[in-house]
């Protein structure tokens, strides 16, 4: 990769990273579905200058579900009930081996040892963090974190399988089908008069993270990696998603004093370890393993 191509992929790094915190700082005074909604309303109206991605409205939708309102409404949900941002933004990446498994499960795409290997690495370091973050805090935002993760997974294999031609067109037209359904539960979970009282009531900092996760991380983000997907090996660009939970624990880190404990650090080292050896591997050309899937294997 060029030098200019590089500092775009540690750009879209920061940006991812510094998302989950804009998410944390976003909730304030506002129920987590409707600031869902908010984002993804805004996000749609990119529909109208994008294409379709062109793989027919089941599909939009059934990837929607899972890639999208899925995996958000389950990471909004857990950052509400008190997951530091920096943590869910190393937890969520469990996505990368998680996808490795359903993708086994499902498409029959058959690991190789060395991808075995990563994945091991990586749940164990994962289990090493849960256990030490559950042993001091909640396991109920974690254990709803980690469906998310599922989720995405599930909802990359879906995308796979439908091989659309834009991955920025597919998340933009899936993400069609959060707005709607998020108001409509927080409706029933918050109440009529919440919802209407938060969105006529909106804080600084909730409008400053709706135009955040909308603008820099749905578009800006998804804008540019794309570009550099279609550029160069998803084995050169994929790596740099390793970042984003470094950017996010630094981040949540300088920014709410959110300090992860000793045993957080060492679980987290490890699973970071484990994924790169999964999407390096992931991403080399091998008999029965399709390269393509590291594609959609993209932070939020």
């Amino acid at each position: 990769m060029t030098a200019r191509h590089t500092l775009l992929a540690l750009l879209v790094a920061v940006i991812w990273g510094l998302n989950f915190l804009a998410i944390d700082l976003g909730l304030d005074g506002v129920p987590p579905l409707v600031f869902l909604a908010l984002r993804f309303a805004l996000v749609s109206l990119a529909a109208f200058v994008i294409k379709p991605p062109g793989i027919g409205w089941r599909a939009v939708v059934l990837v929607g579900t899972f890639l999208s309102f899925g995996q958000f409404t389950l990471l909004y949900l857990s950052i509400s009930l008190g997951m530091p941002p920096g943590l869910a933004s190393l937890l969520l990446q469990s996505q990368i081996v998680l996808t490795v498994i359903v993708s086994a499960i499902v498409l029959r795409e058959r690991p190789t040892r060395k991808q075995l290997i990563g994945i091991t690495l990586g749940m164990v370091g994962l289990a090493v963090v849960v256990i030490g973050h559950s042993a001091a805090a909640p396991w109920l935002p974690v254990a709803i974190l980690l469906l998310g993760a599922l989720s995405w997974a599930i909802g990359n294999v879906l995308a796979r399988r439908v091989k659309a031609a834009s991955g920025l067109s597919l998340a933009i037209w899936s993400g069609m089908v959060v707005p709607i359904p998020s108001l409509a539960v927080s409706l029933i979970i918050d109440t009529p008069a919440v919802v209407f009282d938060s969105l006529t009531h909106l804080s600084l900092a909730a409008i400053l993270g709706t135009l955040y996760t909308a603008i820099f991380a749905s578009l800006v983000g998804y804008g540019i990696w794309n570009t550099l997907l279609g550029m160069y090996p998803t084995s050169a660009v994929v790596p740099f998603t390793l970042l984003v939970p470094v950017v996010g624990i630094i981040a949540a880190w300088l920014v709410v004093n959110e300090q992860p404990t000793l045993t957080e650090l060492i679980g987290g080292a490890i699973m970071l370890v484990g994924l790169a050896i999964a999407v390096v591997v992931w991403n080399r050309p091998s008999p029965g393993v399709p390269p393509e899937i590291a594609t959609r294997s993209a932070p939020v």
